[in-house]
């Protein structure tokens, strides 16, 4: 597997990471704090976390179908980017995993 793939794949897990943590706050001062300018916090960055999410399914199925996960394995990861912080988390397990993978980052053999 190529670097890249598995770089664009977590630079969205932490974009779409922070954006969910930013709306969950934005939600939390709306609808429970009342905070007045609240509402055009959620819906930018409700939006903006909405698009990029689907970015992130992309990258994430494609680094999934490469690594030949399983069925299961690849919907845990799918849906990390809904659940407040679990993208941070899940990102670096796969990134523990997947980099021995990586092609060009192979020790050297009698080095």
């Amino acid at each position: 597997m190529k670097k890249s793939v598995l770089t664009r794949y977590r630079v969205m897990a932490y974009v779409t990471g922070v954006l969910l943590v930013l709306l969950t706050i934005g939600v939390i001062a709306k609808y429970l704090l009342t905070m007045d300018g609240a509402d055009g916090f959620v819906s930018l960055v409700g939006i903006a976390h909405g698009w990029l999410y689907v970015l992130y399914l992309i990258f994430a199925f494609d680094m999934g179908s490469k690594a030949k996960w399983s069925f299961g394995k690849l919907v845990w990861v799918l849906l990390a980017g809904t659940i407040p912080t679990a993208a941070f988390f899940v990102e670096r397990k796969v990134a523990r995993e997947l980099e021995p993978l990586i092609e060009g980052t192979a020790e050297p053999v009698g080095a």
